[in-house]
């Protein structure tokens, strides 16, 4: 999510974003986990689609079965 609108709200089989100091995979039951992101590609996998965001400057939570991304700006590069 941005300031502005909610770009992705939905199951995925894993997220890739750019953390402030590398790339970071998310996958499931992943541990509890917080993280400042820089900018680049987010990357979501939906089975054999994936979903491409350029984001830029925020955080990624992961907490129990959820993965939130903050980011101040962010928009689509190509949907599944």
């Amino acid at each position: 999510m941005s300031p502005e609108r909610t770009l992705f709200e939905g199951d995925a089989t894993a997220v890739v974003a750019p953390a402030y100091d590398g790339r970071v995979g998310i996958l499931p039951r992943h541990a509890p986990f917080l993280t400042l992101l820089g900018k680049g590609e987010l990357l979501v996998r939906q089975g054999a689609e994936t979903r491409k965001f350029l984001v830029d400057s925020g955080f990624a939570q992961v907490a129990g079965d959820r993965v939130r991304l903050v980011v101040e700006r962010a928009e689509v590069t190509s949907a599944a």
